[in-house]
């Protein structure tokens, strides 16, 4: 299954070209991906370094083969991007904290993910139900840094906000269950 659509879809041994056809109404159209192509996508997952002959060894197929279901999943945006994973600490960022925005004024133009767009502590933007209208995950270097951001936040974003400021971050970026 992928992105938590179910149906016959689903079920299907066949590449990505299935496409789960959702209930009337329904927002969900996900690409289903079969045994192979979740295996494939599990060894990137694990490690998106691995050449097409490590990823083809690990799932019993050829190198060429591997190659072009890759290529499919990339054409077909299941496959995104692939990316170096940095330490923040590296970066000497060592506050991570969650920031709930909720707007002054409701009748304004909900556009807070472009109003702090160019905050580069701005990690993350997640629109969510409930009280907030938006989730921001940020990273600072320090504590005054972050308070420095939730004042431009408030600022840029006409916006109230709630800190949650993480202690320790057990696991993140966990790859995508399959």
């Amino acid at each position: 299954m992928f992105g938590g659509c179910t149906g016959w879809a689903a079920r299907r041994q066949s590449p990505v070209r299935v496409r789960f056809t959702p209930p009337e109404g329904s927002p969900y159209d996900c690409p289903v991906l079969d045994a192979r192509d979740l295996e494939i996508v599990a060894a990137l997952q694990e490690d998106a370094r691995a050449t097409y002959a490590d990823v083809a060894t690990r799932v019993g197929m050829s190198a060429s083969a591997v190659h072009e279901r890759v290529r499919k999943l990339e054409q077909a945006g299941v496959i995104r991007g692939y990316r170096a994973v940095i330490a923040p600490e590296a970066l000497g960022l060592y506050v991570t904290a969650l920031i709930a925005a909720i707007p002054l004024d409701p009748s304004e133009p909900d556009d807070l993910p472009e109003r702090v767009g160019e905050f580069p502590e701005v990690e993350a933007c997640y629109s969510v139900a409930g009280e907030a209208n938006y989730v921001l995950k940020v990273r600072t270097k320090t504590t005054s840094d972050l308070e420095d951001l939730i004042r431009r936040l408030r600022e840029k974003g006409n916006v109230q906000t709630r800190t949650t400021i993480a202690l320790s971050i057990p696991f993140e970026d966990r790859p995508l269950a399959t």
